[in-house]
């Protein structure tokens, strides 16, 4: 099987991928997803003149229980995705149109699902397991799946490459308008700060990421607000979006550069939770030997790496400024002695699907 499409659904956008049997790109797009995902028509216009894949690999981003690796689609995992639908709502009926419009238009190539949480299946129950009744846990399935697993596998990957070690203890920081933290042990996700839905953990573009469970309910119990609303208001008009005004990093950079106290509280609120997840992330692994950013802030925010690194010096982590300013795909930006690697790598979460959807069908 040489050529693989790659469709990856995000919470905002479209991104296609022709990959070829040694995974060089032969053709890229990458477009704004309305809330229904792109249309069928303005897939059919994106693919004129692309080659005829052999296969297509779709991101999905919840697989629950059921799904722990790269599954062939047929209609009864296509059915099982959508009743998984409720749990990822910014993503899953994204990825469901994006796999839908391709099928109609490629209907006799297989198609395979890449998962996002399959990454974590991996973390142990003491990582995965909330303190609520068992009854709860076993009827709903309720525990933490985590997110971002495409991106967090082939970050923790990538650096065992570069390093020349697969041993190591690895803080993998995919930050972007999503955003998550994995701890990966010898190549094995052990924890993260995503949860049962993609809304736990840091502060997002539009996102709250944690918030107390009890303001949820008093919200409900004291000012009426259906849970609808408040389910809405935390996924798209929180995060940065409600501290800065903005949810584009680069805006809220300059805005601090320009020292308004929005922008600069919104950093500092972004930051914070962000050291205080990489911290825990390192105990949950036994210790730091690397730490890696990657995604859209994580690759192009030097300013935000900087000063996470200053406030995990007391881990190692020092990086060296003038190869953080430099940063551009793949790069080492760590301090020559520090006790602790740090690096930028450059998301690729479509080699991942490629990789998963190939091992699919071969197997």
């Amino acid at each position: 099987m040489s050529r693989v499409l790659v469709v990856n659904a995000g919470s905002s956008s479209l991104k296609l991928r022709l990959l070829g049997g040694n995974d060089t790109v032969e053709q890229a797009a990458d477009v704004e997803a309305g809330p229904g995902g792109v249309a069928g028509d303005d897939l059919t216009s994106l693919l004129e003149g692309w080659a005829t894949p052999d296969a297509v690999g779709h991101r999905v981003v919840h697989g629950g229980t059921r799904f722990t690796r790269p599954t062939v689609i047929d209609a009864q995992v296509r059915h099982a995705l959508e009743e998984l639908g409720s749990l990822a709502p910014l993503h899953q009926p994204k990825s469901l149109a994006g796999l839908d419009a391709v099928s109609r238009l490629l209907p006799h190539v297989p198609a395979v699902a890449c998962f996002d949480t399959a990454f974590h299946a991996t973390i142990p129950d003491a990582a995965a397991t909330y303190a609520v009744p068992a009854e709860w846990r076993e009827r709903y399935a309720i525990r933490r799946y985590g997110f971002h697993g495409l991106s967090h596998g082939y970050c923790a990957g990538r650096v065992a490459e570069l390093t020349g070690r697969t041993d190591q203890r690895v803080v993998t920081c995919h930050l972007g308008a999503g955003a998550s933290l994995a701890a990966v042990v010898g190549g094995r996700s052990v924890d993260t700060t995503m949860g049962f839905t993609p809304l736990e953990g840091l502060v997002m573009a539009t996102r709250s990421g944690s918030v107390d469970p009890g303001l949820v309910l008093w919200l409900e119990e004291h000012e009426g607000l259906a849970p609808h609303e408040i389910a809405t208001t935390l996924e798209t008009r929180s995060g940065l979006s409600a501290l800065a005004g903005t949810a584009d990093m680069r805006e809220i950079v300059a805005a601090v550069g320009r020292g308004e106290p929005d922008a600069t509280l919104a950093l500092d609120v972004y930051l914070h939770r962000l050291v205080g997840g990489i911290a825990s992330m390192a105990a949950a692994a036994g210790g730091l030997d690397v730490l890696a950013f990657t995604g859209g802030v994580g690759e192009r925010a030097p300013l935000v790496r900087r000063r996470a690194a200053e406030r995990l010096a007391f881990l190692g982590v020092e990086i060296d400024e003038a190869r953080n300013d430099a940063a551009d795909g793949d790069t080492d930006i760590g301090a020559g002695d520090a006790p602790v690697a740090s690096f930028v790598v450059a998301a690729r979460e479509d080699l991942a699907i490629a990789a998963g959807t190939r091992a699919a069908l071969v197997g």
